[in-house]
């Protein structure tokens, strides 16, 4: 495996903390570990002599040789100082299970900055704080203090919630649900999910990878860890937390659109990850990516003794990504004569209640030969003429046969057991529920699609850094957080194309300017006001001013920014050139910087009403030329940019390389917190970007 290869297949573990007095979580971990652990367990407490029949050392450094893992079960108090001498005495890894870090306070932030610190400074491994432990049943070491240990199988998990991890293995003993590794995150201090993820997608015996996370440390670096590994290995991810915690407090267009939960949506996306909503789908989706070949189609074909099931699989397909299988004539008239008159020949098959096993065979075969049919349903009812161990037997021989994804449900009890053990032994995946069964082909068509997938390296775009670097430090020089239109030049730093226009502050300069930027037309004139953000709400834009209004329309702009706030900084009025908005769509381009994943980049629908249509998506920055493309197709009004209703398409190539460019900028400059520029004006000749306000955290500059 990898560097954390010890962790999971050590020889000797060491509980620090190992006790006899039943009932504490250090005697549970050395108690586990002493059942079935093919290595060495070590106790350490310098207040005994031995525990459960071993030699107890008074620390880790007085053990003699090796210790692969150490699993620290002391009070908080002296926890770090053990981590410490860990790293002296030579350990790789640490799982601190003992509580009272950051989640207890300051005086527990403290302790966990310490034991990240020192981490560092002797390399070390740590799970934890605040850790139920760590299970691998290649090894069948099970150091948690949990009641239940796990079954071996293909599945490795990782969970931030220990709890979490218990009830998991009490559901999983009883459904024959087995795992390679187990981990319980804890605070997640040193170790976090991309850690594991990066080493399981090395691990040949995980063939998936399963997380329920509660955040994510960062989202960045966990992006590009889990495209490499989703390659081969699907991960599948229940995240808790949906609310979209600070949008209410975001001061632009973007920000209140691109709240957190968007930014996971986005950045799991684009990590190929399989996100989840129920333990029910997180195990029913691991079962058949663990042990059924991926789809070629989309195709799916029902076969089923009863109607009314078949009509509920059918209505799952219609509410799925898959597509009911049309079957060719080949197949028709194959299925007309091994049937009987009153059978259903089409999609859904319908051998009809009396149908034996043999009927059924020759359903199933006819249906995975007929090459417009990716997967294959077998749904069945109990009837008297139906043995379902011999139907168990016939779809494993069958889907050997064929090598197609196949899934059952069997609508049953007592009378499945014996024919459930027959398909799972051969990782064919059964359910009562037929929509459990469409959903988790769905689930393989879906992983299909993300290896399919080819990731391309961002453009770097030859840009002006420095001339971008003087604009937002004007932010500085002003002591303002926001910037407006007065930092249009930014935008064309970056090669953002922006129409011709000066800000001013004076009648006579507005008139000289509305000659040189309007050619003799009409301008658009602006209040420039860092402080007064929905400029159209208080009238402080006009359209098509003439050149003889402009002077007058220059007063009017400043008397009603100040009769809006008396106290607003006013910087002057833009007077910008007119585009010629007949032929042109408004969109928006924006970003908002997420704590966990950094820019997220957001394309839609733009103009006055962006914030009540919200047709808008988002990316995770760096966004990619492909990803840019996709953003374009995403989005509902994605016909009105490509000439819908007779009108001319858009400079679409012009829009997907603004994006881009935008992207660089904000990955460039963390400075920048949000930014809009609202609109976009895209316009079969090009794109140019309209208005602009961004927001600035000083210190970064």
């Amino acid at each position: 495996m990898g560097e954390l290869a010890t962790m999971f297949a050590p020889d000797r573990v060491a509980v620090v903390g190992a006790t006899e007095s039943e009932g504490s979580v250090g005697h549970a971990i050395t108690s586990n570990l002493a059942t079935d652990y093919d290595g060495e367990v070590v106790p350490v407490n310098p207040n005994a002599d031995s525990v459960l029949g071993r030699q107890c050392y008074a620390d880790v450094g007085s053990v003699p040789g090796t210790v692969d893992v150490a699993v620290v079960v002391v009070p908080a108090s002296i926890a770090v100082d053990v981590v410490e001498s860990c790293g002296e005495a030579g350990v790789e890894n640490v799982v601190v299970v003992t509580a009272g870090f950051s989640e207890a306070g300051s005086d527990g932030a403290n302790r966990e900055r310490r034991l990240h610190e020192i981490a560092d400074a002797y390399d070390l491994n740590v799970v934890g704080p605040n850790s139920l432990g760590i299970m691998s049943t290649g090894v069948e070491m099970n150091a948690t203090f949990g009641p239940e240990n796990a079954q071996p199988g293909p599945v490795s998990f990782m969970s931030q919630s220990g709890a979490f991890v218990t009830a998991v293995l009490d559901w999983a003993s009883d459904r024959d649900v087995g795992f390679k590794h187990i981990v319980s995150l804890g605070n997640k201090a040193v170790l976090d999910e991309r850690h594991f993820v990066a080493e399981w997608g090395d691990d040949p015996g995980t063939d998936v990878i399963l997380a329920y996370l509660e955040g994510i440390e960062n989202g960045g670096q966990f992006i590009r860890t889990a495209r490499e590994v989703t390659q081969d290995t699907p991960i599948l991810l229940v995240k808790s937390g949906r609310t979209e915690a600070g949008a209410s407090a975001a001061a632009s267009h973007t920000g209140t659109m691109a709240g957190s939960e968007r930014a996971y949506e986005a950045g799991l996306e684009q990590a190929g990850v399989l996100r989840v909503e129920t333990v029910q789908d997180l195990f029913d989706y691991a079962g058949i990516l663990s042990a059924q070949p991926l789809p070629e189609s989309d195709g799916v074909a029902i076969v089923t003794n009863a109607g009314g099931p078949g009509v509920m699989a059918t209505d799952a397909i219609g509410d799925s990504d898959l597509d009911l299988a049309s079957f060719t004539d080949d197949t028709v008239d194959s299925l007309a004569r091994a049937l009987p008159a009153e059978a259903n020949v089409y999609n859904p098959i319908d051998v009809i209640g009396d149908a034996d096993a043999e009927r059924f065979r020759e359903a199933i075969r006819i249906a995975l030969a007929d090459p417009n049919v990716g997967a294959t349903i077998v749904l069945a009812c109990p009837t008297a003429t139906l043995r379902f161990e011999d139907l168990a037997e016939t779809t494993v021989t069958l889907q050997a046969t064929y090598e197609t994804p196949v899934a059952a449900s069997l609508m049953g009890s007592d009378s499945i057991r014996a024919a459930r053990a027959t398909l799972s032994e051969a990782g064919i995946p059964t359910y009562f529920d037929p929509a459990r069964a469409v959903r988790s082909l769905d689930a393989l068509r879906e992983f299909r699609e993300i290896q399919a997938r080819e990731y391309a390296e961002p453009v770097e775009f030859d840009v002006e850094r420095g001339r971008a670097r003087r604009v937002l430090e004007t932010a500085k020089r002003r002591d303002t957080n926001s910037l407006g239109v007065e930092a249009m030049d930014l935008l064309s730093a970056y090669g953002i194309p922006t129409p011709a226009g000066e800000i001013v502050d004076g009648t006579t300069e507005a008139r000289e300017a509305a000659e040189r930027v309007g050619d003799g037309e009409g301008v658009v004139m602006k209040i420039v006001s860092p402080d007064i953000r929905h400029k159209s709400d208080i009238g402080g834009v006009e359209v098509g001013v003439p050149p003889e209004a402009v002077g007058d329309t220059y007063e009017d702009l400043i008397t009603r920014a100040r009769s809006y706030q008396s106290d607003a900084t006013i910087l002057g009025v833009q007077v910008q050139e007119m585009l010629d908005l007949d032929v042109a769509t408004e969109t928006i381009v924006g970003m908002n910087r997420d704590p966990q994943f950094g820019p997220l980049v957001l394309f839609g629908l733009g103009g006055i009403f962006v914030e009540v249509l919200e047709d808008t998506t988002v990316k995770i920055a760096p966004v990619s030329e492909p990803e840019a493309e996709s953003m374009v197709d995403e989005i509902d009004s994605a016909p009105l940019l490509r000439g819908a209703r007779g009108r001319e398409p858009v400079d679409e190539a012009g829009v997907v390389e603004t994006i881009q460019r935008l992207s660089q900028l904000v990955t460039e400059f963390p400075a920048i917190l949000e930014l809009d520029i609202n609109p976009l004006v895209a316009t079969p000749d090009g794109v140019s970007a309209v208005d602009l306000r961004l927001t600035i955290d000083q210190e970064q500059l």
